[in-house]
């Protein structure tokens, strides 16, 4: 079950991985752009919606197509990937990464079911429309079905998290809130859940509480600090690189990829996400408005007077607390040189993975 469940991450992790400079340019453009980023710019923060709604999970689902089967299959993928764009109102990353793999597989076994079927002569044209027939159903079953369950999905982690905040257990709400964002469901919770609970809860006490549990940088950084202390191989070389864009370019999904390649880290975001929650609740921490993107900057952008203790002691708990928890996991459970090399197999092996097809 290990070994499946790190073989699984393992695949995650490898389609998000190629992509990381796509995400890079989405959270630069963001930061610098919109409305209350670092230099804003109307005309270039209109790029902003198109590229987390449309590129991002288009490469994705490209990328997952074509580490089940080459070129053919990634082209399936991402066109099948259309039907749970269109298909619900929230950017449909985690639906990329069901939708890829499974154009990818389908078209693979399509293939090798008519390998011997084809006259002579009829080749690319049986090829092109098998692979146009399939996109079209694909395309129709994500749009009523798979995008539709994803957004379900993330409106029910959103009512799980309202529900830990009305019974007041908000420090539990990082058991929700930290799966849910390595799974690329973090824009909707913020957005979508969090942020209009914030906005009603500022127009009556002039901060919330809500804008600081996905948002807060200081989790992330810790787990980022804990490879590049205790880890090993890529993920320990890459981190620091990964430290200065997450803490400080605020792009959290620069992080995903080292907790699907190792999900047992995950116990260590919530270690530090349930710490920092509780020093906020104790504290009564809170800030005016979003902090966009979760940078330590935008936190300094929106901190009312006198909640800076409050708030950034916050960050430094929750950098603490995933540190220490993340590096205890790392020296009980390293990341095996098989996952390394799984992981890179797993991104450069499309040939590989497609060889079955010509058996």
């Amino acid at each position: 079950m290990q070994q499946r469940l790190q073989s699984f991450g393992s695949f995650l992790a490898a389609m998000v991985v190629p992509n990381i400079g796509a995400l890079l340019a989405w959270g630069l453009i963001t930061a610098l752009f919109i409305p209350t980023g670092w230099i804003p710019n109307e005309r270039f923060a209109e790029l902003v919606s198109p590229m987390i709604v449309y590129l991002l999970p288009i490469l994705i689902g490209y990328t997952g197509g074509k580490l089940v089967y080459d070129t053919r299959g990634g082209v399936v993928g991402a066109a099948a990937t259309m039907g749970v764009i269109v298909g619900a109102d929230i950017p449909m990353i985690l639906g990329s990464m069901l939708m890829g793999p499974l154009g990818g597989y389908l078209i693979k076994k399509i293939d090798a079911f008519l390998e011997d079927e084809i006259p002579v002569g009829f080749e690319m044209l049986i090829n092109n429309f098998s692979a146009g027939f399939l996109v079209v159903g694909l395309v129709l079953i994500a749009n009523v079905v798979i995008g539709p369950f994803v957004e379900a999905a993330s409106n029910a982690l959103g009512a799980g998290v309202q529900f830990l905040i009305d019974w007041r257990l908000l420090p539990l709400a990082a058991i929700i809130i930290e799966p849910a964002k390595v799974l690329f469901l973090n824009n909707a919770i913020n957005h979508g859940i969090l942020a209009p609970l914030g906005i009603a809860e500022v127009e009556q006490s002039g901060k919330a509480i809500h804008f600081l549990l996905e948002t807060n940088p200081g989790p992330g950084l810790g787990m980022l600090l804990a490879y590049a202390f205790v880890g090993k191989g890529n993920l320990k070389l890459s981190a620091p690189g990964a430290m200065i864009i997450h803490f400080l370019g605020g792009i959290h999904e620069i992080y995903f990829p080292y907790i699907l390649a190792h999900p047992i880290m995950i116990v260590a975001m919530w270690a530090g996400g349930m710490l920092a929650n509780l020093w906020f609740v104790i504290f009564s921490a809170g800030l005016v408005a979003t902090p966009a993107p979760g940078s330590i900057f935008a936190y300094l952008a929106v901190i009312p007077p006198g909640s800076h203790v409050a708030v950034l002691g916050g960050v430094l708990v929750g950098i603490i607390g995933s540190f220490v928890v993340g590096s205890l996991i790392l020296r009980l459970y390293p990341v095996r040189a098989e996952q390394e090399e799984e992981l890179e197999a797993v991104e450069t092996g499309a040939a590989a993975a497609a060889a079955p097809a010509t058996n």
